[in-house]
């Protein structure tokens, strides 16, 4: 029984992604960096590290693969895996077990060790290498990671952003050499709104309202959209970018037609999500209100929408 790890830190800690119920595909047009992330966790001694800018849709992607996991589609070696996500965060401080007081991450790491077909997932990998005590209380988890990342007995996937990438990450090259670095990229205007499309069924279950127009409609909604949050509209540095910005205003819709105890959106929800969009500048939702009054009027004069009620 010696070494035995008697309370799962995967378990009290952990988010099982590999069992959650996804509506849809949770990365949708992400098949290339799934793809990538797969060819690196079936290499021995490799984790995964997804980096990019922030709503870009990192996590997404990792949910990909669970999902895929579920439906079996991946490759065999990697059927029946799960993929745990954990906060480092949550790791912080010690845990008293038979009198006996341990570090929670020596506790992880040991169970890591000890348990077979699992893939570790944590978001924000920069946490790992920042001896900031005010981040992570000066514990060094990254070199408490890099013996069972070397030996293979430690499986990961990690994401952080490309400014943290550079500012933590390249500076510890010990820890980076068990990555393969994989680059995630804003999505362009075509493949959000396919995005936007495809989230739709998610939107609908989670919230309990419908999107019960045609599809001609719905891609022009869509498209909309991703035309009046393009990089060139945003507010300087939003963290919001292609899909996420996007989805943000879409969600808004569902939760104005749910406040209005109605059953599906409709034009006034939809107008009233962008009148109120906070990722764009002023002058330029000015422009995108006249515009949105202008290619839907049809739909705004049968549906009888008042133009000066913004929600």
């Amino acid at each position: 029984m010696n070494g035995e790890v008697k309370i799962s830190m995967l378990e009290r800690y952990g988010e099982d992604l590999t069992s959650k119920e996804y509506i849809t595909d949770p990365a949708i047009a992400r098949d290339n960096e799934i793809k990538q992330c797969l060819l690196t966790l079936l290499t021995p001694e490799k984790s995964a590290l997804l980096v990019g800018k922030p709503g870009i849709g990192k996590t997404a992607i990792v949910e990909g693969i669970a999902y895929r996991i579920q439906k079996d589609l991946v490759p065999d070696a990697l059927k029946g895996w799960k993929i745990i996500k954990i906060n480092i965060t949550s790791l912080l401080g010690t845990i008293t077990s038979d009198g006996q007081s341990e570090n929670r991450i020596d506790l992880l790491v040991k169970e890591l060790n000890q348990t077979e077909k699992v893939i570790l997932f944590i978001d924000e990998t920069h946490v790992l290498v920042n001896k900031n005590a005010a981040a992570n209380g000066g514990i060094d988890f990254a070199n408490m990671l890099k013996a069972g990342l070397d030996r293979g007995t430690i499986k990961m996937i990690g994401a952080t952003t490309t400014e943290e990438y550079e500012t933590y990450i390249l500076r510890d090259r010990a820890f980076l050499r068990r990555f393969q670095k994989i680059d995630v990229l804003e999505t362009d205007k075509p493949t959000t709104v396919k995005i936007l499309l495809g989230t739709l069924p998610k939107l609908e279950k989670q919230i309990g309202v419908q999107f019960n127009y045609s599809n001609y409609v719905k891609e022009r909604v869509m498209a909309f959209i991703v035309e009046m949050t393009d990089e060139y509209k945003r507010v300087y540095e939003v963290a919001s970018r292609y899909p996420d910005i996007c989805l943000n205003i879409l969600t808004n819709a569902f939760t104005y037609a749910l406040y209005d105890n109605e059953q599906e959106v409709k034009m006034k929800h939809i107008y009233a999500a962008i009148c109120n969009a906070k990722n764009i500048y002023e002058d330029v939702k000015v422009k995108e209100i006249e515009r949105f009054k202008t290619e839907f009027k049809d739909l705004l004069l049968e549906e009888n929408v008042d133009l000066n009620e913004r929600g």
